[in-house]
């Protein structure tokens, strides 16, 4: 919940910063401003998608914004079962799920997000947590193409707090292993994202991780500045 029409300038100068760049850069801007993020991106290397989606195409669901929409108004992408989702409005796994299906069926990717509390990181309970959600939100038929997945361990998004780069590696790890049990080889080629206080000090490091294709950034995205120099630490990865 960032950005009004003065944030169009950032995706700009992103935009002219990046025009061929050797990664895939994606903003996912508030409602409010996807279609004219979709028309400044248009024709260059930024795809725009969407923070969430209704998992029905249309109806009375007042407030909510439908994958078809999304699509119309120029994305490619929709993020569903983002932790502050999942606790501000009490999403399930199956919720997610639902929305995941209902981007595939608008033709969008839908970034899944899966992560533990601080709870249950010290609990020890952050791989069976992780699994319970990539089993309950993640559909039958997860492809390299229709699907990224993200994880978030939600104690270290916007707090600074940043899991050791081994605890990454043992998270990205189990979801590969994971994946692919469940979805055979294809899974071999589903996005892993890392994102929980993905900044410029760190990004370096956490790109060298194993299983880490790349970054969910919250904060750090909305300055092109900062956002650019992530991009720059994953071309060089």
């Amino acid at each position: 919940m960032n950005g009004t029409v003065e944030s169009l300038d950032e995706a700009r100068a992103l935009a002219s910063a990046f025009p061929s760049p050797d990664c895939d850069i994606l903003i996912c801007p508030p409602a409010t401003l996807l279609s004219r993020m979709a028309e400044i991106a248009a024709g260059t290397a930024i795809a725009v998608g969407a923070q969430d989606c209704h998992a029905n195409p249309s109806g009375a669901h007042t407030g909510d914004i439908s994958a078809g929409m999304i699509a119309d108004a120029g994305g490619t992408h929709v993020i569903v079962g983002h932790s502050e989702r999942r606790s501000d409005h009490g999403e399930s796994d199956a919720e997610v799920r639902a929305k995941a299906v209902a981007a595939w069926s608008a033709e969008l990717a839908a970034i899944i997000c899966v992560g533990e509390s601080l709870q249950d990181r010290e609990a020890g309970r952050t791989i069976d947590v992780v699994r319970g959600q990539l089993g309950g939100s993640v559909p039958d038929g997860a492809t390299a193409q229709n699907t990224v997945v993200a994880y978030e361990p939600v104690w270290a998004i916007g707090t600074g707090k940043v899991p050791t780069l081994a605890e990454i590696a043992d998270v990205h790890g189990d979801i590969r292993k994971e994946l692919t049990a469940r979805l055979g080889a294809a899974a071999r080629e589903i996005r892993l994202l890392y994102g929980g206080s993905v900044k410029p000090s760190n990004a370096q490091e956490i790109f060298g991780v194993p299983n880490v294709d790349g970054a969910l950034v919250g904060g750090a995205s909305l300055k092109a500045e900062d956002f650019g120099t992530i991009v720059a630490e994953l071309e060089g990865a």
